[in-house]
């Protein structure tokens, strides 16, 4: 569904994740932080896929930087 509706709002709806996750991470809950935390990574698994790119590609970048 949500990729019907554009990279505009796909981008919107991970930095709306970003931003709860943010919050969640304050609190002292770890359920939620690890329920937004899901929720971040979906969307951001939905962005790249809409671009033909991977979480693996991200990783690969990772690697890359260990020092």
């Amino acid at each position: 569904k949500l990729n019907a509706r554009g990279m505009g709002k796909i981008a919107q709806k991970l930095g709306e994740e970003a931003v709860e996750t943010v919050i969640a991470a304050l609190g002292e809950d770890r359920d939620a932080l690890v329920g937004e935390a899901a929720d971040l990574l979906f969307h951001l698994i939905v962005l790249l896929r809409a671009r033909g790119l991977s979480l693996a590609d991200a990783k690969r970048v990772l690697e890359s930087r260990r020092g």
